[in-house]
């Protein structure tokens, strides 16, 4: 029997996380077209995607990897901490290793390219909830190719002095000390070889380590 909305009584409940709103607007169209498959919330955020998890719970987490507040790693990284049951599923333009290492990391069960047909993401969608894992086979392979050599503080102090923010503002938004910032900066820049901060977050951005 269905639901009044044409869902039926087991569909699966999806908050989605998405910056741009066409295709947020685009994506939920798409999957609410399938019976099984219900978006309960669209978020433009990663804030209030993280609300949206916590107060619904929903089945599944579709969610761009660069968001506002909270990327998706940091809101799957959230998720698993809180033991929240909710799995999530990376939807992205990168595609990138460093990422995709990230993400199974973080716990995350999919990770798709904004590129493949619709019909494969509700597919994979279902997959991930029956507990199947997927992920791009080639992507896959690569993400074991090379390691990140960042750690979580460098990888934070890093991103910030690459977005032009300066050591005073990270030490305080970090809780850290000028001189602790300076030391994690350091380490980064001499893990990567390179010449400076700049340099640094470039590359760190081109394997998709930040």
């Amino acid at each position: 029997m269905s639901r009044d909305d044409g869902k039926s009584p087991g569909a699966l409940r999806i908050v989605l996380a998405e910056d741009q709103a066409l295709l947020r607007s685009a994506l939920t169209t798409l999957l609410n077209f399938e019976p099984d498959l219900d978006v309960v919330r669209a978020c433009a955020d990663g804030e209030a995607a993280w609300l949206a998890v916590h107060e619904l719970k929903p089945d599944l987490l579709v969610s761009d990897i660069e968001m506002p507040v909270l990327t998706g790693l940091e809101l799957a990284v959230r998720i698993a901490e809180r033991g929240i049951r909710t799995k999530v599923v990376i939807v992205t333009t990168f595609a990138r290793a460093g990422y995709l290492r990230r993400a199974l990391d973080a716990g995350v069960v999919g990770y798709l390219l904004k590129d493949a047909p619709a019909e494969q993401l509700a597919d994979a969608l279902r997959k991930v909830q029956r507990g199947v894992r997927v992920v791009d086979p080639q992507l896959a392979v690569a993400a074991w190719s090379e390691s990140d050599p960042l750690n979580e503080r460098e990888r934070r102090v890093l991103r910030l002095a690459g977005e032009g923010v300066s050591a005073a503002d990270i030490a305080a938004q970090l809780h850290l000390s000028h001189g602790t910032v300076r030391n994690y900066l350091s380490e980064a820049i001499g893990k990567l070889g390179a010449a400076n901060r700049i340099e640094a977050y470039r590359l760190a951005r081109q394997k998709g380590w930040l």
